[in-house]
């Protein structure tokens, strides 16, 4: 069995064709051979939801995904919400002070862009729900609550 498999994925609107390890997870992928550094590992088991990118519009962890299954999928990180300039988004993080340190902001922009991306209205306790696999230990997750809903409403 070969070690390495073709990969051809489109991240943040740039396409990218090759060779990969076929046991590279998405994660390092990103941050390794595409130097995407925003998509953050933490636990790496897909608790603490640092490494949260979209695959296809859904917001998955990429520490639990391997690259190859990427395969003409699209994927966005958290540098893909930023091009040209900030998105209404990081805005709304920006303006609610929804950050600390920074280190799961990532994670928590690519989960509410999903939110967005629904179209779909959201309570502030139906946020709340759905951000509840992210871990912050700066905030206490209001600001960020308040941000998203901001953007929702």
């Amino acid at each position: 069995m070969s070690e390495e498999a073709q990969l051809s994925t489109t991240v943040n609107g740039s396409q990218w064709s090759g060779t990969v390890p076929v046991r590279l997870t998405l994660a390092d992928f990103l941050r390794e051979r595409l130097r995407l550094t925003g998509t953050h590992l933490g636990c790496e088991q897909g608790v603490c939801g640092a490494c949260t990118v979209l695959v296809d519009g859904v917001a998955l962890r990429s520490c639990l995904i391997l690259a190859v299954q990427a395969d003409h999928l699209e994927v966005t990180t958290v540098e893909g919400l930023s091009e040209p300039r900030l998105s209404a988004l990081q805005d709304a993080f920006v303006r609610d002070r929804a950050f600390q340190c920074g280190f799961c902001t990532p994670g928590f922009l690519l989960a509410a862009e999903e939110m967005l991306r629904s179209g779909q209205a959201y309570s502030r306790d139906e946020i709340r729900e759905l951000l509840i696999g992210h871990v912050c230990r700066c905030t206490g997750y209001e600001p960020i609550v308040e941000a998203v809903y901001e953007c929702l409403a």
